[in-house]
Order: C-alpha cells, then sequence, then structure tokens
C-alpha cells in the first residue's frame, strides 16, 4: 500500500431481522454501529469462545411426508427449499430420522418382525420407501451436505420382555387411540425391556447395521445412531426402558458395528435431569471408549451444562425440541426460545426441532397433538410457517456450522441473549425483548456500540461484519 492511500474503512452496517406476533421476519434498514458514548447495557465478548455450533435441523417422521403429500409438488418444494436450501431460509444441515416406527409413524412396525429371526433374513425397509425415503431425498435436493442421524423408538417385539411395542397402557380420560398393551406388559423407568443376553444384543446390533446398509444403499448415508430415544420412558407409542447398565452391554455390541460402518455412536436420548444415567454407561470403559456424543431432550435440558462441563470432549446434541400442544402459538414460541438459550447456552452444539410438518393439529397416531415448523391443510391445499419456524430461523438463518456461541455480560439486567461468532467473523446477536413496551438497548461489540430500540414483544437477530 502506497503512502498516499487510505486506509481501508471498517464496515459499520448492521443486518437486523426482527419477528412479532403480527409481523414475521421483516428487516430493518439504516442500522449501524457507533462510537460509544456510556455504559453499554450488553458487552459481546468474541474473544471468549465456547461450544463450536454443529448446525440445525428437524425430524423426518412419516405423518411429516403424509402432511406434505397433501400439497402440490411446487408447494413441496417451496417448504424445503425454505427449509434447506443454503442461504435462503432456515439453513437446515441436520436430519434426525426414526429407526422404525416412533409416535408420528403411520403405525407400528419395525424392520423385521419375524419371531426369533436372529439372521435377519426377513429384514426389510420396504415401508420406508413411501414416506420417509423420499421425504429426506427431497430434502437432499436441496441440502447436499444433510447430515442424517437417527435412532429407534422400540426394537422389534420378539427381542423385548414384553413382546409389544409400547410400554404403556392408554390414560383414562385422554384422547389417545388403544395400542392393545394388557397389564401384564407395562413396562416401568430403572428396568430393561429389550432382552438381555448376548444373542439378542447382537441380532438388535446387527438390526442397526443392515439399517444403515439398506439406506446407504438407497443413497441416504445415516452417520450417526443413538441406541434407543428417551430411554427411560415407558411410553403409549414405540418405546423401551433400558437402564444404564443394558445400554451399556448392548454398546459393547453396537459399537464395532456402527465402527466398521464409520458410523458414530452418541449416548442417547436423555430426557431426564440426571447426569448419573450418563455416567452410569460411562462406567462401563468398553462401552465408553464406543461413545462420541450425547444426545439430549426434553427435561434432560437440566443435565446439559453438568454433562458439558464433565466430559468437555464429547459433542452434544439437543435431539427433540418440547412439542407443544398443536396450537403453534406465540404463547409456545416465547417458550422455545427460553429452551434455546437453556441448551446451546449449557453447550449444545446442535439443535434440532421435531416435526418439520403435520396437518393442521398436529395429532399423532397414538392420539398426541404436536407443534411442527409447517402447519399442512389439506381440505383447502394451503400452508403456513409457524412462529417457531420463524424464531428458530432467527438463529439458523445466520449461524453457520463451525461458528462459536460466545460470552455476554451485562451490569443492567439484560440477560436475554445469544452471541455467535461465525467463520467468517461476523458476529450474530439474537435478542428477545419480552416486555409490552419497547426496549432501548445498547450492545458493545469490539470497540463499537450498537444502539438499537427493540420492538415490543419481539425478536430480532443482528449480524455486526467482520472487523478489518
Amino acid at each position: 500500500m502506497t503512502d498516499n492511500m487510505p486506509e481501508p474503512q471498517p464496515d459499520t452496517t448492521v443486518q437486523w431481522v426482527v419477528t412479532t406476533e403480527a409481523a414475521p421476519w421483516q428487516s430493518r434498514a439504516g442500522l449501524t454501529l457507533s462510537t460509544p458514548s456510556g455504559m453499554p447495557d450488553v458487552f459481546v465478548k468474541p474473544e471468549q469462545t465456547r461450544q463450536t455450533i454443529e448446525g440445525f435441523g428437524a425430524a423426518f417422521n412419516e405423518l411429516g411426508w403424509t402432511a406434505l403429500s397433501a400439497l402440490s409438488e411446487a408447494q413441496q418444494t417451496e417448504i424445503l427449499r425454505e427449509m434447506f436450501a443454503p442461504g435462503i431460509g432456515g439453513n437446515f444441515t441436520l436430519g434426525r430420522m426414526p429407526i422404525g416406527a416412533n409416535d408420528f409413524s403411520r403405525d407400528w412396525y419395525s424392520y423385521d418382525e419375524v419371531d426369533g429371526d436372529f439372521a435377519l433374513e426377513h429384514f426389510s425397509v420396504a415401508n420406508d420407501l413411501d414416506t420417509l425415503v423420499p421425504f429426506i431425498r427431497a430434502a437432499q435436493q436441496h441440502q447436499s451436505a444433510l447430515s442424517v442421524w437417527a435412532s429407534p423408538w422400540s426394537p422389534p417385539t420378539w427381542m423385548k420382555t414384553n413382546g409389544h411395542y409400547a410400554g404403556a397402557m392408554p390414560m383414562a380420560g385422554y384422547q389417545t387411540a388403544e395400542n392393545g398393551l394388557r397389564p401384564d406388559q407395562v413396562g416401568a423407568e430403572g428396568t430393561d425391556m429389550f432382552i438381555q443376553d448376548d444373542r439378542h444384543l447382537a441380532a438388535y446390533a446387527a438390526y442397526f447395521g443392515r439399517f444403515v446398509d439398506e439406506y446407504r444403499a438407497l443413497g441416504i448415508p445415516v452417520g450417526m445412531v443413538m441406541p434407543q430415544n428417551e430411554f427411560n420412558s415407558a411410553q403409549i407409542f414405540p418405546s423401551c426402558t433400558w437402564t444404564p447398565q443394558g445400554l451399556a452391554r448392548f454398546i459393547r455390541h453396537l459399537g464395532p458395528e456402527m465402527a466398521a460402518r464409520g458410523v458414530d455412536v452418541f449416548l442417547g436420548t436423555l430426557e431426564r435431569a440426571d447426569s448419573a444415567l450418563v455416567d452410569g454407561v460411562f462406567a462401563d470403559a468398553e462401552a465408553a471408549r464406543h461413545i462420541t456424543g450425547l444426545g439430549i431432550q426434553w427435561h434432560g435440558k437440566g443435565a446439559v451444562a453438568l454433562l458439558h462441563r464433565d466430559h468437555p470432549a464429547l459433542r452434544i446434541f439437543q435431539t427433540e425440541q418440547e412439542c407443544g400442544d398443536g396450537r403453534n402459538d406465540w404463547r409456545y414460541a416465547r417458550y422455545a426460545w427460553t429452551l434455546m438459550k437453556e441448551f446451546l447456552g449449557g453447550g449444545a452444539s446442535a439443535y434440532l426441532y421435531w416435526n418439520l410438518a403435520l396437518g393442521r393439529g398436529g395429532v399423532s397416531r397414538w392420539g398426541w397433538s404436536q407443534n411442527s415448523l409447517v402447519t399442512v391443510d389439506a381440505a383447502a391445499g394451503r400452508f403456513e410457517y409457524t412462529h417457531e419456524y420463524h424464531l428458530l430461523k432467527h438463529v439458523s438463518h445466520f449461524v453457520r456450522p463451525g461458528a462459536h456461541l460466545i460470552d455476554t455480560l451485562s451490569y443492567t439486567g439484560y440477560e436475554n441473549q445469544l452471541a455467535f461468532l461465525n467463520p467468517d467473523g461476523s458476529i450474530v446477536i439474537v435478542v428477545q425483548n419480552d416486555t409490552r413496551a419497547d426496549q432501548p438497548v445498547t450492545l458493545l461489540v469490539g470497540e463499537r456500540v450498537l444502539a438499537v430500540t427493540l420492538p415490543a414483544d419481539s425478536f430480532s437477530t443482528f449480524v455486526v461484519p467482520p472487523s478489518r
């Protein structure tokens, strides 16, 4: 650079997107960084980096695909492009899928229901060819780097002590479908509903292997598995309880099967705020050496920070955002923000929503109404993105894989934000104003200040360009 050439000036233009209940995803122009003139409300500290963020996503379930199938091909493409295409909307790079039936499948099935078929001669994923396979392939059309992971809700019934897919009977007074479970077949937390002998454990590990092989042949590589969804919960839908010791016995068999295929094994999904359940598995050294991460959901949020502290080398996935009640209202979107703060602030490196799409009301095969990112009105042939989608997009659209969570600090009571440092040096700050009034706030980013008035009851994302 010659002496008479001016020094390049830093870019002070800040991107701002705001969402309220009535007006989602509104861009605001004219926001710039300025010189500090007093004590800021929030200090954003990009030099204090925390965990690496692997990405964001949602689950592929059978009823999600049947909901989308009620729309035109153009509408389906619009939705999946919005969710998965880089730089367009949600920027999703992660997807969860079930191994066999779950609560949002069309009905109960496994990949091998032939009693005693230890050689898995009757193994077949044919059921999935109408639903899960086209669903995932449609997403892959927009996100070639989509990373898929999987977990079962129930093993084949002949591998279980109760010989049934479920673990609990429908509760009187609730709108739940009958599942045919007898009182003597009811399972219980703290017990192993899987038959604990090496022959069954080895066959089940081979079952996982066949699943990975079959999906890989269909053009869907599964990069990670977890041994059981909610291993403490006996449910009216497909479920199976395991003790930590039982899981360890299984992982001794599962680990080598997955290692031979280059597939990671995470321990999960943990739905209790009890780190001792994880410690109980890691007490088995042979099982522990196969585990590269943890999957945590629901009330497991209470254990995230402790597990991240005690197992800093393990990746932590928030595997399933709590699913709501089918109303998809603003109240629940505000609650979902508290979940995002708790999981990501506690050390989660990935955050996944549950149902990507459902019909209006979101009723599962077993009668539970749940929320989704998209609701479909099949009769009218219409769809809409929900409040929770716009909230998740406030983070996932801007935070790139490989970003780091960074610390923020406030001396004036502003503690309602998350901040991230992207690989390109840009800083993403997501803030909620949970009050009924507009809220002025100043954020110190490096040596510059972002001064803004947050609209009442809103979510805002600010993207600060890289410093030169």
